[in-house]
């Protein structure tokens, strides 16, 4: 029982880093494009990566998978 505990307890901490990443991949990506916009040549630059990674932590945690962990939206 205790093994099976701490796995459930793993798949809850994996959930958890899912839904933070989701979360922060969204965030990102609204401000990378912000940025971009109104943001100098320098600026647009280092929001290039900024969003670029966004796209690849919102492709590896989902983009609505933060929303139904935390019951953002419903």
């Amino acid at each position: 029982m205790v093994v099976l505990d701490y796995i459930e307890n793993m798949i809850d901490g994996v959930e958890y880093l899912l839904a933070i990443g989701s979360i922060i991949g969204i965030l990102g990506f609204v401000v990378g494009i912000l940025f971009f916009v109104w943001g100098g040549p320098r600026i647009r630059y280092r929001m290039l990566g900024v969003i670029i990674g966004s796209i690849i932590l919102l492709a590896v945690c989902g983009i609505t998978t933060g929303f139904t962990y935390f019951r953002i939206f419903g």
